[in-house]
């Protein structure tokens, strides 16, 4: 069994795998939502572009559902404590995605202009709305969130949803759209054809040289927004207590980590490499390839932000001492064991049998395929 203190840091990264494994999986198929209203131009091309997604989106429901109860399990005080401060937002996030099982289980299963259009336009918001939320919420996290802790560990959230709509958050909320539209991009790329792939690479191009541009001019204005810096000595062994610690607001803290460990630079030159690359790549119409550099821009992004904050989770911005970090937000020693052999049986069988999934249903999406296949298809 691993120490109490080489377990956190491995949930820590566990989460930060299963992060990244719903942008890439679950994030594609958001992104095929957002681009569908402008790169399919009639019902038909509609309709390909959503059978490109239609059969498995719902497997890559996994990776989000999996996620959340990670957190729930392994970072109880996160989970409350962002479900409840974050409240709003979480609901806007939960009613745009009901848009997404009605709209493609039932959007063409009647022959009505009016009535397809609008799921259309249904499946967009569920594929835009929780991208923009997810980058928001990050960028609210780099700048602290409005909360505390009473004697008896009771969260007070002081902030109110208007106020995460700040410019900084909106800027990173624009990171996190691009980056997924640009996932989505690529992904309906490669598979389909003609008219409605060039579109697709023609969004996917636009939508990766406006994330680099934005993930850059985010990067700049972090080094100038006062970061968090733990002050007293942290014993990584022992029992979670958020307020047993002294917390400094400073400018430049998120950048610290990077001057301890230079390598760490090679995730934000990842994310604009891959992101570079990818539409570059999408000029060439090597869409697969694009794909999985579009994939490794997801990771740099999302590392960047991770690796940046670490060790802090949650930080408070009316309460400095109450920030969750790593240390001091998680589960007993025996429930992070446990659910540690747990992810190591279960991550691997998700992973093949996605992969098992995904190569049944290669190969392109066609307009004659939706014509013959008429009443079976999405």
């Amino acid at each position: 069994m691993f120490d109490y203190s080489t377990l956190k840091i491995i949930w820590w990264l566990l989460i930060g795998v299963l992060l990244i494994g719903f942008a890439i999986m679950d994030g594609h198929d958001m992104g095929v939502g957002t681009l569908l209203p402008f790169v399919g131009r009639s019902d038909l091309e509609r309709r390909v572009v959503i059978n490109t997604v239609g059969p498995h989106w719902d497997g890559n429901q996994v990776w989000f559902i999996t996620g959340g109860g990670a957190i729930f399990a392994a970072w109880p005080l996160v989970y409350a404590t962002a479900f409840s401060g974050f409240y709003w937002a979480m609901l806007v996030v939960l009613w745009a995605l009901f848009f997404r099982p009605v709209g493609f289980d039932y959007r063409s299963k009647i022959h009505n202009a009016t009535w397809r259009s609008t799921w259309d336009w249904g499946l967009f918001v569920g594929g835009a709305v929780p991208p923009l939320i997810f980058g928001v919420a990050f960028g609210n996290l780099l700048q602290g969130v409005p909360f505390q802790f009473d004697v008896y560990l009771v969260s007070t959230y002081t902030g109110s949803f208007w106020q995460l709509l700040n410019p900084f958050a909106l800027l990173t909320g624009v990171v996190s759209s691009t980056m997924i539209t640009m996932q989505g991009g690529s992904y309906l790329a490669h598979r389909t054809e003609g008219v409605i792939q060039a579109r697709a690479i023609k969004g996917a191009i636009g939508a990766a040289v406006v994330m680099v541009l934005a993930f850059v001019a985010a990067g700049f204005w972090l080094q100038a927004i006062d970061g968090y810096r733990i002050t007293s000595v942290i014993n990584p062994s022992g029992l979670p207590d958020p307020l047993a610690k002294t917390v400094v607001r400073e400018a430049g803290a998120w950048m610290a980590n990077y001057g301890h460990q230079p390598l760490m630079w090679a995730l934000p030159a990842l994310g604009v490499l891959g992101a570079a690359m990818a539409a570059l790549l999408l000029a060439m119409r090597k869409t697969l390839s694009a794909f999985v550099a579009s994939s490794l821009a997801v990771l740099g992004v999302i590392g960047t932000a991770g690796a940046s904050m670490f060790p802090f989770i949650m930080p408070s911005s009316s309460m400095p001492s109450a920030s969750l970090t790593v240390w001091d937000s998680v589960s007993s020693h025996m429930t992070l064991g446990i659910m540690f052999w747990v992810t190591m049986v279960f991550m691997p069988l998700i992973v093949i049998y996605t992969s098992w999934a995904y190569s049944v249903m290669r190969g392109k999406v066609t307009a004659a395929y939706i014509e013959e296949h008429d009443h079976a298809a999405y």
